[in-house]
């Protein structure tokens, strides 16, 4: 027996040209059916699933649609395209629509004839008029399926749900949120497994039923080559994107005056010119900065990436308009889209295709409330990427999808994730970023945005390009002082956790208003720093280490850049990385807030702290920080840590030198030519025997002894005082004599109170600066520097009581053996000025007294409660 749907359905196509058929999906081969649709500009699925939406508009259908929609209906079963099921239910809610509109056939035809008119067809051009009127015949001859009997063949068939026409299982879902690139109808046949029915992924996915020039898109329109690009860029797009460089424009704008963003808008153009002129040089392709915000790639098909005052000066009219400043599903809707495509090219899995896409779902759920949230803002980020203004477009260009009765996006967004699902793909996300080396990624970008495009698989060093590796050399060489030599073990020095605990010390001070006196004996601290310093009062809440761990995580990665360490070594340096930071912190919401707040106190370039990158981070969703495998291993940090006693006896220094925030350690370095230069030149020291013998004597006797013996006497007798200058000055004069001289100048007119004052701390800060030193060259092993630390000590809390007083004797000291040169003024008040630093904590990592008990001395600070604070040594109560 003759179907009579489908036998209407043969009828109508001998207005295609087509010769009658009962079954339509049989006239042509899957070749012949492939070619015609092409000649249509139909080539893949995808295109059909829009020529099929088109047929139903959400206002007139026009019956020219309806028609080509047939032909194709029957043309993709044949190419296998569609499932029977799929096919038999999109064909019945045709018919059901030509049906309801029309009342018979010759009105059908009539319609037809007037679209094909206005379509700018002629009679007798294609047949056309000639099967019209053969159908029509036949419709009045009451032969074959009239128009009564197709009326009650579908009168007889059970309505046909908008869902049957998508595919709707559990896995298939997940691709709805591609239908602004493609709508997906699903494959030709339907499996089980444990998630329930959905579509088969051999038909589902394949690339010549579904994307037949898959690979050769990707290559052009996103420079991916290869499975490791394309799950590299998935990342991105997830975790950064172009969003992100979009959202800290915006933020830097909101709150900047017209002249700065006039500037702003000048430096992308100027920016934006040197950048070409450096591809031109190095050869490379790819969008600009503004364009691509992170990779050389040039996606979203354009050939000539938009100019970059076009970029800024859509931005500024969206700021002006008040025109909300989001844009991530540009990126999300791309990532599900780009994950299809992965798929059909063969280089995903199902599993993994379908989480990367879900991935993108779960990041839209968090930030948009419904698809029109979504599209508003894809198309303004499609307008920043274009440089054209596309948000009045944004009606017409989604009318077709979101309009439709029959549009795939009926589902709520909220919806297309099943919890199960939800957690499926999240657990897989995070299985890509899962060890310690996109910790060092996550931190290293704040700095360095660049970074998060190595997100994936592991990056083997020869994948550095020859450029960054000769970079990373170079900045281990002159900025770090880094050597092959100091091993991977020679990235402890750079683990300061003495730092975190004078910022928490100074902070919990800050905000029971217990910080340093601003009047020191030396003078009062700068106003600014002082405003400066007060903003520790809202860090007290949140721990420190996030300050020095952003550094130690950069120079990690630029020691790994530099492919002259072994990777395994390295690998246990990221790993005791994030092993401190899930200790101190409890989740990346936490980690961010501190660090926002801890840079915005103390950043490290004050005219441009990043606190803007960090906030980022804390609201994006699909930041990489949110991914992160956020355990503890066994605990183990990344460097030594001193105790409360050890940090202070290193900081009697003072400013003697910069202020030392670790355990010193052995070095190889360029610096440590440096340092046995100045250990020579100054001291005449040129070993190690050298070096401790010094350090002995400064110990045991140093220049307080040299003073005591022979100025300490002048102060009794100022008549022989007088006499000694005249006489040397009378006479000729060698160094020494001068030298002499100069010294007794001093102890006449008492300067610096050399006579009042106990000048031992200058013998302490030399003996601990100078030990330091010996320990960073190797001449002195940690038992011995130990030694002399604690000799240091055990003297500083014998003659004085509290930071003052030994400020007082080490400025003395520093003012009375120092020679008399042309720029000894200068040299003092230098000295002066970074004791009141030093004193006073402003600016608050000039040095560490400010956060220290004097040695001996009753505690007198508030108590930091964080875990990353120093521990005190233990101590005998009598």
């Amino acid at each position: 027996m003759v179907e009579p749907l489908s036998a209407w359905w043969g009828q109508q196509l001998v207005l295609c040209g087509w010769g009658f058929s009962a079954a339509p999906e049989t006239v042509w081969t899957p070749a012949q059916a492939c070619a015609r649709m092409k000649a249509q500009e139909v080539p893949d699925a995808g295109e059909l699933g829009w020529r099929l939406l088109e047929a139903f508009p959400n206002d007139t259908p026009d019956p020219l649609h309806q028609l080509e929609a047939l032909e194709l209906l029957a043309l993709a079963r044949t190419a296998g395209w569609l499932s029977e099921a799929r096919t038999r239910a999109w064909l019945i809610r045709l018919l059901t629509a030509i049906g309801g509109r029309f009342a018979s056939l010759d009105d059908w035809l009539k319609a037809l004839a007037h679209s094909r008119s206005d379509a700018g067809w002629t009679r007798g051009d294609d047949g056309f008029f000639e099967a019209s009127l053969a159908l029509s015949q036949l419709e009045h001859e009451d032969a074959g399926v009239t128009w009564p009997r197709l009326q009650e063949a579908l009168e007889a068939q059970p309505p046909v749900a908008v869902t049957e026409l998508w595919p709707q299982g559990e896995r298939d879902r997940v691709w709805m949120a591609r239908a602004i690139f493609s709508p997906w109808l699903g494959g030709q046949t339907l499996t089980t497994d444990d998630s329930g029915p959905h579509e088969d992924g051999a038909s589902g996915f394949d690339a010549a039923a579904h994307w037949p020039d898959v690979t050769r898109w990707l290559a052009e329109t996103w420079a991916i080559t290869g499975r490791d690009e394309l799950i590299r860029l998935l990342l991105w797009l997830a975790s950064q994107g172009h969003r992100y460089g979009w959202d800290i424009d915006s933020a830097r704008l909101m709150t900047a005056s017209d002249s700065e963003r006039a500037k702003w808008l000048d430096e992308l153009e100027a920016d934006a010119a040197q950048e070409e002129a450096e591809r031109k040089t190095e050869g490379r392709k790819g969008a600009p900065a503004h364009a691509s915000s992170s990779i050389d790639v040039a996606d979203g098909g354009l050939e000539k990436p938009p100019s970059p005052t076009a970029y800024g000066e859509l931005l500024l009219q969206y700021l002006d308009r008040g025109e909300p400043l989001e844009f991530a599903a540009w990126d999300w809707l791309r990532l599900v889209d780009l994950a299809f495509a992965g798929l059909c090219a063969g280089w995903l899995s199902r599993e993994e295709g379908e989480d990367f896409a879900a991935h993108g779902i779960d990041l839209l759920v968090r930030r948009y409330a419904d698809w029109q949230g979504v599209a508003r803002a894809y198309q303004r980020g499609r307008s920043l990427f274009e440089g054209v203004d596309l948000t009045r477009d944004t009606e017409s260009d989604w009318r077709p999808l979101m309009a439709s009765p029959l549009t795939p996006l009926r589902c709520e967004l909220h919806a297309l994730l099943p919890a199960a699902r939800r957690e499926r793909c999240r657990a897989a996300i995070r299985a890509w970023r899962n060890d310690s080396r996109h910790w060092v990624l996550a931190i290293a970008s704040i700095r360095e945005p660049d970074l998060l495009y190595r997100q994936g698989l592991v990056a083997e060093v020869a994948e550095v390009d020859a450029a960054r590796r000769e970079e990373a050399r170079q900045y281990l060489n002159e900025t770090l002082a880094l050597d092959t030599r100091d091993g991977v073990q020679g990235m402890a020095r750079f683990w300061l956790p003495a730092q975190a605990h004078h910022l928490n010390q100074l902070a919990a001070d800050a905000a029971r208003g217990a910080l340093p006196d601003a009047q020191t004996p030396f003078g009062r601290a700068d106003a600014v720093e002082l405003e400066r310093r007060q903003r520790l009062a809202v860090c007290h809440r949140y721990p420190a280490s996030v300050v020095m761990a952003e550094k130690y995580a950069f120079y990690l990665l630029m020691v790994q850049d530099s492919g002259d360490f072994p990777a395994d070594e390295l690998a246990q340096c990221a790993e005791r990385l994030r092993s401190a930071l899930c200790r101190y912190y409890p989740d990346a919401m936490r980690l961010l807030e501190a660090w926002a707040v801890w840079e915005s106190a103390v950043p490290e370039l004050e005219d441009h702290p990043l606190v803007n990158e960090i906030r980022w981070h804390l609201d994006d969703p699909g930041s990489l920080f949110h991914w992160l495998d956020w355990r503890a291993s066994d605990w183990q940090e990344p460097g030594l840590r001193p105790s409360l006693d050890r940090f202070t006896a290193l900081a009697l220094s003072g400013p003697l030198n910069t202020p030392c925030w670790g355990e010193p350690m052995v070095e190889y370095g360029r610096g440590v030519e440096e340092l046995s230069g100045w250990l020579e030149g100054h001291y005449g020291l040129a070993n190690a025997e050298a070096l401790k013998g010094f350090l002995d004597f400064l110990r045991d006797a140093g220049d307080r002894d040299e003073y005591q013996i022979n100025y300490g006497p002048y102060t009794l007798n100022r008549a022989r005082l007088d006499n000694e200058i005249d006489v040397l000055e009378s006479a000729e004069r060698g160094d020494d004599e001068q030298v002499h001289l100069d010294r007794l100048r001093r102890v006449r007119d008492n300067e610096a109170r050399c006579n009042e004052l106990d000048m031992a701390a200058w013998d302490i800060a030399q003996m601990v600066d100078l030990a330091i030193a010996g320990r960073q060259l190797g001449w002195l092993d940690d038992a011995t520097f130990t030694a002399y630390l604690d000799s240091a000590y055990a003297m500083a809390r014998d003659h004085y009581g509290s930071w003052k007083e030994y400020a007082r004797g080490l400025f003395a000291g520093y003012a009375f053996f120092m020679g008399d040169t042309d720029q000894r003024d200068s040299f003092l008040r230098g000295f002066r000025d970074a004791l009141i630093q030093w004193l006073t904590a402003a600016p608050p990592l000039a040095g560490a007294w400010s956060s220290l008990d004097f040695p001996g001395a009753r505690p007198g600070h508030w108590p930091a409660l964080h875990l990353d604070v120093l521990s005190g040594d233990a101590r005998t109560l009598h």
